[in-house]
This record gives structure tokens, sequence and C-alpha cells, in this order.
């Protein structure tokens, strides 16, 4: 018999963001891993631990702090250092330029 030549569409890890609830492809977010060295940004997305993951906008950051995401998704007590970090991430990121209503449709 001859084999189908038709290539199978490849698998594209999803994961949600805990800002927003958003999903997207895995490498579209940034991740945040749980140590037991404490909580960090894992830019390789290959840190060995618990991980979450966020989009690279401030205001997912910001919902995620506001609801306290980060310690639920991470299943762990955050520490006033691990707060800091985290807070010292965001601050590098970009501001949103809020989108004009003539652009939306």
């Amino acid at each position: 018999m001859a084999r189908n030549k038709r290539s199978k569409a490849r698998h594209v890890p999803v994961r949600t963001c805990i800002g927003c609830r958003e999903t997207h492809a895995k490498w579209e977010l940034i991740r945040i891993v749980r140590t037991p060295e404490g909580v960090f940004v894992d830019p390789t997305r290959r840190r060995p631990g618990r991980g979450a993951y966020l989009h690279a906008r401030r205001a997912c950051w910001e919902q995620a702090f506001k609801r306290k995401a980060f310690a639920r998704a991470l299943r762990t007590h955050l520490t006033p250092e691990d707060w800091a970090r985290l807070r010292a991430f965001m601050e590098t990121l970009p501001e949103e330029q809020p989108v004009a209503e003539s652009e939306r449709a």
C-alpha cells in the first residue's frame, strides 16, 4: 500500500496566560518558574520547576498581580523578594498603546 503523501499538521503546545486567561502558543508567552531558590522569569523556557505563562504585555502582568494569580498558578507562597523580582521585570515591559476605534474594525 502507498503511504499517504499528506503531511500531518505539527503539534503546537498551547498555554494559558494567567493574566488575561487567553490561550496562545507556548513560545509566544513568557514563562515564570518556581524553583527551590524562589520564583524567577525563565527566558529559556527550560528551567526545571513548576511554571506559569504570561504575555509580554504589562496589562496582563498587572491583572496577574491584582488577582494574585502567580501564587495560585505556581502553588506556592511568594516572598517579598519574589514579588519585587517579578515587578522589576514587569517594569521593563513596554506600555501598550490604546487601540483607536477606527483600527478595531
